[in-house]
């Protein structure tokens, strides 16, 4: 009886054991792919059904085909060094791929995950993240920066008394053309260059007149301080950077020299591109150009602005960035002699555009931006209509960055409006 009863005590405790053993596996091994899961729902997001995953992927596969015979003729030519590229159709990441080299003396490639610094690009960062912290009431476009900046002055007292948030979002304040962009990259303090604008004489009242700043711009980063009590970069990595995953994304220079997938400037030699050193301009004016990231995070953001995570921002307050504010008036633009062109305007942070496509009349939209600094050169444009978002960034200053936003465009539409291709057709009559 004696020997029974030990037996059945360690039974007991045997199976105790393994069940709790169960239970830590169980617990790590749902972990893991609850993680990979998630990262993938908030960036790609795959389709389910077997007729929509394979023309997915057929599309998938044609663009890249067209990508690489367009950038691999760039190369070829000496306009492109390398270059990072995302496009985001819906709420799937399509691209997100490299081209080129991120060395000119270096056989190292581009791919998905090189960083690049983005330059003016920031600035649709900024502008998103005033809409951002709007939403939540602790900031108006019609708020004053000399109320948050009181070391602020423009001009006489009615110039300094009218200049807002929106103003300066618009490059609408009136100063003129690049004020103190000079003492932006002399890594001047913000508050200094703000004390510094009592010299500048106004050439319009605010509101009038579009004339583009980095200095002026870079204000509304003091501004979004003194409402939320935080800098900017930490504003940008908890509202933004964080919750869209967006890992590689950064507003420091430091970390930028510490990153070892990187693509170098260039600078023009008499037979082609020589790779030039990394600056630290534009770090002490984030909102104006101190964020670098690459081509996949360009592409969480892009599906982001196309309010595919409103979860993390309503597509209303995304919205209101790209109000347009003021008229950029002229046609000597590069992207004011994109295919269709009528007029553009400026949101905040943003280039709003209006094309007409084809024999339509009806008007379409594009949210764009250019970006260029320390010799890199990038676009990034967002077609609502469409659901679309294109992003080529790139280490040299190429001579394709004026046209590679409606030449990409152009080979999206074409892979999409072809008609299904045999595979598909196949698995529409095999679910019949």
């Amino acid at each position: 009886m004696q020997r029974y009863k030990i037996l059945i005590v360690s039974a007991l405790v045997v199976f105790t054991i393994s069940a709790l053993s169960s239970r830590i596996f169980h617990s790590e091994s749902t972990d893991i792919p609850h993680k990979a899961e998630t990262a993938a729902t908030t960036a790609e997001k795959e389709p389910n059904n077997k007729k929509d995953v394979v023309l997915y992927a057929s599309r998938q596969k044609k663009l890249h085909t067209a990508l690489n015979a367009y950038f691999r003729k760039a190369i070829a030519k000496g306009d492109v060094v390398g270059a990072g590229v995302s496009i985001v159709r819906g709420d799937s990441i399509m691209i997100s791929e490299g081209y080129g080299r991120k060395n000119s003396l270096e056989s190292s490639t581009v791919n998905g995950e090189t960083v690049f610094r983005l330059g003016s690009l920031s600035k649709g960062f900024a502008g998103m993240l005033a809409a951002n912290i709007k939403s939540e009431g602790k900031l108006d476009w019609t708020d004053k920066v000399s109320d948050y900046l009181p070391e602020f002055q423009l001009g006489d007292g009615s110039n300094t008394n009218n200049v807002t948030l929106a103003n300066v979002l618009s490059h609408t304040s009136g100063t003129p053309y690049h004020s103190f962009t000079n003492l932006v990259e002399a890594d001047i303090p913000l508050k200094d260059i703000a004390k510094r604008f009592k010299e500048v004489m106004p050439i319009s009242k605010p509101g009038v007149m579009y004339s583009y700043q980095n200095a002026m711009f870079a204000l509304c980063g003091e501004m979004m301080k003194k409402a939320t009590g935080q800098k900017i970069n930490t504003l940008l990595d908890n509202r933004f950077f964080k919750p869209l995953e967006m890992c590689t994304t950064t507003t420091n220079y430091e970390t930028l020299t510490h990153e070892l997938n990187i693509a170098m400037p260039h600078v023009r030699i008499r037979n082609g591109w020589r790779a030039a050193h990394l600056r630290d301009n534009y770090y002490n004016a984030v909102a104006a150009g101190g964020i670098s990231s690459n081509a996949h995070d360009m592409g969480r953001w892009m599906r982001f602005l196309l309010g595919h995570n409103p979860e993390i921002m309503k597509s209303d307050a995304i919205g209101e960035a790209f109000n347009p504010f003021i008229e950029i008036a002229g046609h000597r633009k590069y992207y004011q002699r994109w295919p269709g062109h009528t007029r553009s305007y400026y949101g905040f942070g943003w280039r709003i555009h209006k094309f007409i496509e084809g024999d339509t009349n009806f008007e379409k939209t594009i949210w764009h931006h250019g970006g260029s600094v320390n010799n890199y050169r990038n676009e990034i444009a967002v077609y609502p209509e469409a659901d679309l978002g294109i992003c080529v960034l790139l280490n040299n200053n190429s001579p394709i960055a004026g046209t590679v936003i409606p030449d990409l465009y152009e080979i999206v539409k074409e892979v999409y409006s072809q008609t299904e291709p045999k595979e598909v057709q196949k698995v529409s009559v095999t679910s019949l």
